[in-house]
């Protein structure tokens, strides 16, 4: 009894270690794991350097509804249900796995992250909470987050119909200076 006790520990270190690496906040290692509180902090501090950030995790589903997490989300959500579709991993696997094919898709691009591991994991709470749904892009055909319960029949993307100011940041605005000069 003592050894599998010894194997579930370490097998839940190694787990808090790679969702440390992949930014995941001190709740969400609680969920997943059977770490005290104490050890995870501990933990924290070893792989990061730093205390773990503090305050509450998302708890709405709105900050996915926006024209650039919505694409992000989006992106996130097609690889984890790829993944379920097509394993048999469980769902805190395919978190993991969809959420490091969405990093390298989005560092290939040359973009910043806007997901991160914590809100893929909440966000993926409100889809089995039956709170969030995939719906189909009446112009491009391609499957977007969106609120349960909302009418499918007429959605747009954030992408077919991005708002007047997307991509209109002081950031961008530096980045094509540069490229002119």
């Amino acid at each position: 009894m003592r050894n599998k006790s010894v194997i579930s520990e370490a097998r839940d270190i190694g787990l808090a270690v790679e969702l440390i690496k992949l930014g995941a906040r001190l709740q969400l290692l609680e969920a997943e794991t059977n770490l005290s509180r104490e050890r995870l902090l501990k933990l924290y501090k070893e792989v990061r350097g730093v205390s773990p950030p503090k305050g509450m995790l998302p708890f709405s589903t709105d900050w996915f509804m926006t024209w650039q997490p919505n694409v992000h989300a989006s992106l996130f959500m097609a690889y984890y249900n790829f993944l379920e579709r097509h394993t048999s991993l469980g769902p805190l696997e395919r978190i993991i796995k969809g959420y490091r094919l969405y990093t390298e898709q989005i560092k290939r691009a040359g973009m910043d992250d806007v997901l991160s591991l914590t809100r893929a994991w909440t966000m993926v709470r409100f889809f089995d909470a039956g709170m969030l749904q995939m719906t189909r892009c009446k112009t491009c055909g391609g499957d977007f987050v969106a609120h349960a319960h909302d009418p499918k029949r007429d959605y747009v993307c954030g992408l077919c119909h991005m708002p007047a100011r997307a991509g209109k940041t002081r950031r961008s605005a530096a980045a094509a200076a540069a490229v002119a000069a």
